[in-house]
């Protein structure tokens, strides 16, 4: 596609206007045409944002009616629990496992599989799985499916400075150049896309963050004052700046009898837990493991910290904002932009500064408590069933116009 046709265009501006009937519910095969068939390829069901997000579209469009197909590489990882028994998974005979060369293999394992068992479009979640957007893409047209990439991290970023940023970008034009859709969680990364790739082929729809049932925010407890935070416990998600930033609070009194609670596991606990002793907190931080619902620790907590080095969008940001729980957030991610600032809703500090996001923290704990139900009015839009029936009208969309462009 050379550019976004009338169709997706369509699509797009009917996302961005606001619509009393945005949660009506819509079937996704109307009366007179075949059942949708949707296919989903992850490499495993590890713990992570992207991974989380396609099983919960895997799970709503089949449960909306659609022939869903996730092929995994390995069935292994502690998102394969959440998986709908409505959606057919895939596997190879050999577990395909993270590994060099594993994108390369997985993404052959869908063009055989796609091929057999033909599909009416393939979505493929996260930077991480372009690989396979690019097998798909160079399917046979006979076969080939509608292919739709989404992109979930930032494409622009300082650190990896001018060359590096210039391989990357070539990398995405040879990766993405065929698929027929790219969608970004937000219109400064489609507009960053579209730059890279040299043409208008894609458009933002919103992160799927937030179940349908709306769960009414639960005002802050009187004596409320936990400061929370929660992801996987690596490098990336800056959990010792956070650690370093509470120390600081402590140190000078600005705490109070505030405690940190860090929930999420991986292979950065160690680390975390010798800093925590050597900065003399051990009394006052947590971090209590991987818990499958956040929702419960979110009720509890007086605010929530996301101190992150980089990020997607930070889905972990629209869940706390449901919750009705302000926000300090490094300028890691589009939703800083979009949630935050000049709403009320939080604060933003720069990236790798400890003072900074202490003076912030302190800053919450010592200003009112902000009404939650307007915290969560500001996230709706990231409910699941529109986002997943946006994407499904998207797929067909694409299809219709291939086949006619093929008759």
């Amino acid at each position: 596609m050379g550019g976004l046709s009338e169709t997706t265009q369509m699509f797009g501006a009917a996302l961005r206007a606001p619509s009393a009937n945005a949660f009506t519910p819509l079937r996704l095969a109307p009366a007179g045409q075949a059942r949708q068939s949707i296919g989903i390829v992850l490499h495993d069901f590890a713990l992570g944002g992207t991974e989380r997000i396609a099983v919960r579209l895997a799970n709503q469009w089949a449960a909306e009616g659609a022939d869903v197909t996730l092929l995994v590489g390995s069935r292994e990882g502690p998102l394969a629990a959440l998986l709908d028994a409505r959606v057919r998974l895939a596997s190879p005979a050999s577990a395909i496992r993270r590994a060099r060369g594993s994108r390369k293999a997985l993404a052959a394992a869908a063009v055989r599989y796609f091929g057999e068992r033909r599909v009416q479009a393939c979505f493929v979640p996260g930077n991480y799985h372009w690989p396979v957007a690019s097998a798909l893409s160079r399917m046979p047209a006979a076969i080939r499916p509608v292919v739709v990439a989404q992109v979930s991290a930032a494409l622009y970023k300082p650190q990896r400075g001018p060359i590096r940023q210039a391989i990357y970008n070539m990398r995405m034009r040879r990766l993405l150049g065929s698929t027929d859709m790219l969608v970004t969680l937000c219109a400064d990364a489609s507009r960053d896309a579209d730059r890279i790739l040299g043409r208008q082929v894609s458009m933002p729809i919103a992160l799927p963050a937030l179940e349908d049932r709306a769960s009414h925010p639960e005002p802050v407890a009187a004596q409320g004052s936990t400061i929370l935070a929660a992801g996987r416990l690596v490098p990336e998600k800056g959990f010792d700046i956070l650690i370093d930033a509470f120390a600081t609070l402590v140190r000078s009194g600005r705490a109070g009898d505030a405690d940190l609670v860090i929930v999420g596991e991986g292979p950065d606990r160690a680390r975390l837990t010798r800093l925590i002793v050597q900065r003399g907190l051990g009394a006052r931080v947590a971090m209590p493991g991987y818990v499958e619902d956040i929702r419960p620790w979110l009720d509890d907590a007086r605010l929530f910290v996301l101190p992150s080095r980089f990020e997607g969008y930070g889905a972990v940001i629209v869940e706390a904002l449901a919750a009705g729980r302000p926000v300090v957030a490094t300028r890691c991610t589009p939703a800083v932009e979009e949630l935050l600032r000049g709403t009320g809703a939080g604060l933003d500090v720069p990236i790798e500064d400890p003072a900074a996001m202490a003076d912030a923290i302190a800053a919450l704990l010592d200003a009112g408590v902000p009404d939650p139900v307007r915290l969560a009015s500001l996230v709706e839009r990231h409910r699941i069933g529109p986002v997943a029936r946006t994407y499904a009208h998207l797929f067909r969309g694409i299809a219709a116009e291939r086949e006619a462009a093929l008759a």
